[in-house]
């Protein structure tokens, strides 16, 4: 069982969240070409090792958590904070 540390509950089964996406894209500026925002919308990475997740706690306190997680141990290397 993965257990997710959310900064309010404390360290939760990873049952009680949803994944939430990618922490390390950033949102093309709105005047940017069709081209970049197609990648930003559609293409993902497929990390090996750790790797920065917003995670959100629907079956808790509903915060977002930032969580870097080694995507292939799936163990937690640093618990995050609330997402920005």
């Amino acid at each position: 069982m993965l257990l997710i540390p959310c900064p309010h509950c404390g360290p939760r089964s990873h049952i009680e969240f949803t994944y939430a996406g990618d922490a390390t894209l950033r949102r093309p500026a709105d005047d940017a070409p069709l081209a970049e925002w197609a990648d930003y919308v559609y293409l993902r990475d497929n990390p090996h090792g750790p790797h920065r997740e917003y995670w959100h706690h629907v079956h808790g306190c509903r915060a977002y958590v930032t969580v870097e997680r080694d995507t292939a141990t799936h163990a937690i290397v640093t618990p995050g904070g609330e997402a920005s």
